[in-house]
């Protein structure tokens, strides 16, 4: 199963909702592989700590190897490490990404990722993808990628304006490179169920017909602390709330 986690706005939780379904799925005993197409490279963060800054090659080599011809192209699998948690590997993203961008849009290298990771889904059991949070050529390149959508929601007026035009660029690229793709569902995150608002706004989804997920995910500072420490929510404390949340989240996903 190849998954994109995707929203054009920032600051939603793209990174922390992949890193812990991620783990999640690893933690379960699942065969995991994160790709990381964010350069900021929050995913690749939370998963190694302050080993990120040298975790060497990634995402970036893999998509720069795409620009030369090789008669012995180097494997995919040379592309990922290893993370400190049984069967979850990584594969990390750099600010190099950046310096490919133009580059890669220009020669139409968007379907590499789908042959290379269609090719990783004899090795993994669940491949995540983390996003950059704009529609760019690593965004395009994951949702032709992948298998299914998921789309986090922070619970504001502004983000569920901007569901719409989000749900029409995934539409546009289903018409166009992957009619195969499935919005499985909306992640209601940062969600404080005792606020009016939050309640209202995803009621309002859920009565458009959108396919909203539960359980939502609470609002915590909890998660803080797991980013300061890289350590998932599954590994930092299984009984809290939130991780709870998450695994139930996580096995409705695997159930649907």
């Amino acid at each position: 199963m190849r998954r994109v986690v995707f929203n054009q706005k920032g600051g939603v939780g793209k990174s922390t909702i992949t890193s812990n379904l991620a783990a999640i799925a690893a933690q379960q005993g699942r065969r995991t592989l994160l790709v990381d197409l964010d350069r900021q490279g929050n995913s690749s963060r939370y998963l190694l700590g302050e080993a990120a800054d040298e975790a060497t090659p990634g995402a970036a080599e893999f998509f720069e190897t795409t620009l030369k011809f090789s008669v012995r192209a180097p494997k995919t699998s040379d592309f990922i490490i290893e993370t400190p948690w049984e069967n979850l590997h990584l594969m990390p993203a750099s600010p190099l990404l950046d310096e490919l961008h133009s580059k890669l849009e220009s020669r139409y290298k968007i379907y590499k990722l789908r042959e290379a990771l269609t090719d990783l889904s004899e090795d993994y059991d669940e491949i995540w993808i983390d996003t950059p949070p704009s529609l760019n050529f690593y965004t395009r390149s994951a949702l032709i990628a992948a298998e299914t959508c998921l789309i986090p929601f922070d619970c504001d007026e502004f983000a569920r304006r901007a569901l719409y035009e989000l749900l029409e660029n995934v539409k546009e690229i289903q018409a166009d490179h992957n009619a195969d793709l499935e919005v499985e569902g909306i992640i209601v995150n940062q969600f404080q169920a005792r606020a009016a608002l939050p309640q209202r706004t995803v009621q309002a989804l859920i009565d458009e017909g959108l396919p909203v997920l539960t359980p939502y995910l609470s609002a915590s500072v909890k998660v803080k602390e797991s980013h300061e420490l890289a350590r998932p929510m599954i590994h930092l404390d299984p009984r809290h709330k939130l991780t709870q949340e998450f695994v139930a989240l996580y096995e409705g996903l695997r159930q649907s």
